[in-house]
């Protein structure tokens, strides 16, 4: 049930014609309380959206009573009638919920500079319907009315002792950090402070989204929200909530990475014996960027010289010279020099291991990234066709 697993939430997916297949297009969230704790974290790209713009406003309280979804338009780089629309949705949603706009957050996804009356009044139709449509077992198509290119939907439940954590996100292009071309809704029963909720929700999203790097592309819309209500009554310690927080988005990246356009491997890039965890995610997010390293996976080489050539435009601590690379469970470099033979490496599943060892130090840390392939070019050179 995903966003609807944890007591006291209502959701619903509906269809307002914003996709031109007929699916499943606005989703709306909505906490029944008792507590409306909220909380978000946003794309760092400078050109957002108008519904993050929105949205940057209304958190600031830590009070949130509902969160609306579109699909089938970013409303971005839409001027005064874009953020307008993101007002009028966030108002419609209100009046017909009783509560206040300030309280709403809003979300859109879909191809930036497109929109108009027609587009507005989907919207605020799909607003409509979707209220209208609210239900505890809503989870699931509120799910599939934030999806675009992805070809499934993404959902999570993490359960505790009496307490649980549900969850929904899109995402299968543009995934970088500043989270990733996202949309993610969590929801939990809780009882949490909006200052904990914050805390726990910038720690998970650090680890876990903000290490998604599928093709170093960064998003306008990006937006990880948490709604908690205390309706369990239990009050978990942070580290307990944190932890099982992290656990759900590490799934949910996972999901996304998974989906990520065209992509044949799934490439998880280890890096240990950094002499920072800085460090170790800067050359792990080196070669996840790295389009030469990405279309020899493609192309099942493991061709060990191109991660170090990747690593080398760091300025981690590091010598070059003493570095080892393992492919697959096979170091094929030892000491920033051949080891074992390339053949020994297998790299036709789809789940693909790279072992990068610094021998520096004790940090460390891991990032997640796809392959380059033809699929993805021509997925993505005729997105707005």
């Amino acid at each position: 049930m995903s966003v609807t697993a944890a007591q006291g939430f209502e959701a619903a997916g509906v269809a307002a014609a914003l996709k031109s297949t007929g699916a499943n297009d606005v989703a709306v969230v909505v906490n029944r309380g008792p507590k409306k704790t909220g909380s978000a974290v946003f794309t760092s790209n400078r050109a957002k959206a108008n519904p993050i713009l929105w949205s940057q406003q209304v958190i600031g309280d830590g009070v949130v009573e509902a969160i609306v979804l579109n699909s089938g338009g970013a409303n971005c780089f839409t001027g005064a009638f874009g953020f307008q629309t993101t007002h009028q949705t966030a108002e419609k949603a209100a009046e017909l919920l009783g509560i206040g706009a300030g309280d709403v957050l809003v979300c859109s996804t879909g191809l930036i500079g497109t929109g108009d009356e027609v587009f507005r009044a989907k919207v605020l139709d799909g607003v409509e319907r979707g209220i209208a449509a609210l239900s505890p077992d809503g989870g699931e198509a509120a799910s599939l009315a934030i999806m675009t290119t992805d070809s499934r939907p993404k959902r999570s439940v993490v359960a505790r002792d009496g307490w649980t954590i549900g969850g929904m996100a899109k995402g299968a292009g543009m995934l970088a950090p500043g989270l990733a071309t996202m949309l993610v809704v969590i929801t939990t029963d809780a009882d949490l402070e909006p200052s904990e909720a914050d805390a726990a929700l910038r720690q998970a999203t650090r680890v876990s989204f903000d290490r998604l790097d599928s093709d170093g592309c960064m998003s306008t819309n990006d937006q990880v929200t948490l709604l908690a209500n205390a309706a369990s009554g239990i009050r978990p310690a942070s580290v307990d909530f944190t932890a099982a927080l992290t656990e759900l988005c590490l799934d949910l990246a996972a999901q996304l990475q998974g989906d990520a356009e065209g992509a044949s491997h799934d490439i998880t890039i280890e890096v240990v014996g950094a002499e920072s965890e800085d460090d170790a995610v800067t050359v792990g997010r080196s070669v996840a960027r790295n389009n030469l390293f990405k279309a020899a996976i493609f192309g099942n080489d493991p061709n060990w010289g191109r991660v170090l050539a990747a690593i080398g435009t760091t300025d981690a601590a590091f010598d070059p010279y003493d570095v080892d690379v393992s492919f697959n469970g096979v170091r094929v470099c030892h000491a920033g020099g051949p080891d074992r033979p390339r053949e020994e490496v297998d790299l036709t599943p789809r789940a693909t291991h790279i072992l990068i060892d610094l021998r520096v130090g004790a940090a460390a840390a891991t990032i997640l990234t796809n392959d380059l392939t033809h699929d993805y070019v021509h997925e993505n050179s005729a997105y707005s066709s």
